[in-house]
């Protein structure tokens, strides 16, 4: 089979190999790989500056936002051949941290997991490839052509749990929410709100493309201006930052109506100074209590709940994220970013 393998400490060392076929051991699905996504973490990857290989080996096989088809799965295991599949990324440590042990591996305490195409487990950019039983989720077929995006989905439906776990603290009744960011992660946070029955607003650089019409279409309010600007007028209950950018980040902060709730998903570059009022920052958060909280990754139950938004979302409107659909053999092209790209997809085989 052909597969997508990276050298994680090497820059441009990205390259499609023949391995062999994998073979399912016990408990095991056998997967044909239809598609894999490609985000900023597989760039990082290809660049050298993340990642890490299975132990003993220096290549690791890329991707971890997959879709695949069974070709075979063990008796009594609730998958068949033809099932549509996605492979959950992350797995517990070893000796697993109170997180681990009790399902939450999103929340590893002790560092210790290992996450599929991206450290020390191969990943799913492959023509074929296995996955325990117990950490594959199958997908309604209907979204054979857009089930890549559930992975992005799983990230976005655990930050909404967060949010709505936070503000059960207390009489909570959010209106309004503000995404910054229309990549793939805010794209499809504001789906989530939408499916919520908030009013959803989304902030980006991009004044034209895909993704103001992609907001639009999905009946939110699109913004292309500064960040204080658009929190005056809208007065957010909730903002999902998608962007990583500080600037924003510190805006939507300092943004929220009282009793607001700031989600960070974006990861921000390190090195990059603006000056900050912390006084203003500790007061604003103090006194109208405010909550700020950064998550990441996704245990089972959030991909169960991507899982059912994917299921009730326009199909239609899914297809507008996938902006490009690149072959394997030119995954170059893939990896290389483009201004009015939304999500980009590998595909392994015959295109899914």
């Amino acid at each position: 089979m052909r597969a997508l393998t990276v050298a994680p400490a090497r820059a441009g060392a990205a390259e499609v190999r023949d391995l062999p076929d994998p073979r399912p051991g016990e408990g095991e699905l056998l997967v044909e790989g239809l598609a894999v996504g490609v985000c900023g973490t597989d760039r990082e990857i290809v660049s050298g500056a993340y990642g890490r290989p299975p132990p003993g080996r220096d290549r690791l096989v890329l991707g971890h936002e997959s879709l695949g088809r069974v070709i075979s799965a063990p008796d009594g295991s609730g998958f068949a051949p033809g099932d549509l599949v996605v492979g959950v990324v992350r797995r517990p440590d070893p000796v697993p941290c109170g997180a681990c042990a009790r399902g939450a591996f999103d929340m590893c305490r002790n560092g210790r997991y290992t996450e599929r195409g991206i450290k020390e487990l191969d990943g799913y950019g492959s023509e074929l490839w296995t996955v325990e039983t117990g950490y594959a989720v199958a997908l309604d077929p209907r979204l054979e052509r857009v089930g890549v995006l559930m992975e992005p989905t799983t990230v976005v439906a655990k930050a909404w749990e967060q949010v709505e776990r936070i503000g059960a603290r207390s009489w909570f009744e959010p209106r309004r929410v503000l995404v910054t960011g229309a990549g793939p992660i805010g794209l499809l946070a504001a789906l989530l709100g939408v499916q919520r029955g908030l009013e959803v607003h989304v902030l980006d650089l991009a004044t034209g493309g895909p993704k103001p019409e992609a907001a639009r279409a999905l009946g939110a309010e699109y913004h292309a201006a500064d960040i204080g600007e658009v929190t005056g007028r809208v007065d957010p209950d909730i903002v999902i930052e998608a962007t990583g950018a500080s600037g924003v980040v510190l805006g939507a902060i300092a943004g929220t109506a009282s009793y607001g709730i700031v989600c960070l998903t974006g990861v921000s570059a390190a090195g990059r100074r603006i000056p900050v009022d912390a006084g203003a920052v500790n007061r604003e958060i103090v006194l109208e209590n405010d909550v700020v909280v950064g998550s990441v990754n996704a245990n089972l139950r959030h991909y169960a709940a991507a899982a059912d938004a994917l299921a009730r979302a326009d199909l239609g409107w899914l297809e507008r994220l996938i902006t490009r659909r690149v072959p394997l053999d030119r995954h170059a092209e893939a990896l290389t970013a483009r201004p009015d790209d939304i999500k980009v997809v590998l595909t392994l085989g015959r295109e899914a």
